[in-house]
């Protein structure tokens, strides 16, 4: 069945944490939500998708049944976790950003300071284990789907006070952030086939950096480098020297 579309628990909360740093309870709340994850993601491993329940994934976990309801309102819940996690480690650099840069020199940037190639590497197995599995790939779209809702809240938090809100520039905006972020990940898989090593975690972390240039750029592509032999126009021949006649 599809995935329930996340709630606030599904979902990483968006708020700042405190300036003095999480509190014992919030760090027990996340290590518990990553020990679901990391259980989820290791039955969709072995058992394939559909192929385990909410049960399995508490046991595996170590929590109960109850506890697993507390975070998550499905298996593909705990499934597009993933997706989530990798998007809300981006939304943390991307609030760190100077809020009058451009928002997509921010998302870039934010992008570029995931510097570990690994951080992308929970992302990049669930999209190669949803290539071959309609529903888990529709779970993965629908997460994907709900991140542009936590990008707009992100884009909206970069507004000053009282500053003018062009809603359709807004969702446009995030749309096509999603869609590159997307394309991305479809051009990594035709290039290294789901590969998960050092090598090819390196070229999706590149490729999702370079699509959110393509962005900002509009899309402009470099000019093609010049070639080393050109046909003469008009205007050169008739500059041209005559070659001296041949007897």
């Amino acid at each position: 069945m599809p995935a329930t579309p996340p709630s606030s628990a599904d979902a990483p909360s968006a708020s700042h944490p405190p300036a003095d740093g999480p509190s014992r309870r919030e760090l027990n709340k996340a290590a518990t939500r990553q020990a679901i994850t990391d259980a989820a993601l290791a039955l969709l491993r072995s058992n394939g998708p559909g192929n385990f329940t909410v049960e399995d994934i508490a046991d595996a976990a170590g929590i109960s049944r109850r506890t697993f309801f507390n975070y998550f309102s499905s298996t593909e819940a705990a499934i597009a976790a993933v997706t989530f996690g990798f998007l809300d480690k981006a939304l943390q650099q991307f609030r760190l950003r100077p809020a009058g840069e451009p928002f997509l020199e921010s998302a870039r940037a934010a992008l570029v300071e995931l510097a570990d190639p690994m951080t992308v590497a929970p992302l990049a197995e669930l999209y190669s284990l949803g290539q071959a599995n309609p529903q888990l790939s529709r779970s993965e779209l629908e997460a994907w789907d709900h991140c542009t809702v936590e990008i707009i809240t992100a884009a909206r938090e970069r507004l000053s006070e009282g500053a003018e809100l062009d809603e359709l520039y807004l969702r446009a905006l995030a749309g096509s952030v999603i869609s590159c972020g997307k394309a991305a990940m479809d051009v990594w898989f035709l290039q290294c086939g789901g590969s998960l090593t050092p090598e090819s975690l390196s070229t999706l972390r590149q490729l999702l950096i370079d699509s959110m240039g393509l962005l900002g750029s509009g899309f402009a592509r470099p000019d093609p480098a010049p070639t080393t032999t050109q046909a003469t126009t008009p205007a050169d021949a008739s500059t041209a020297t005559p070659s001296p006649d041949r007897h």
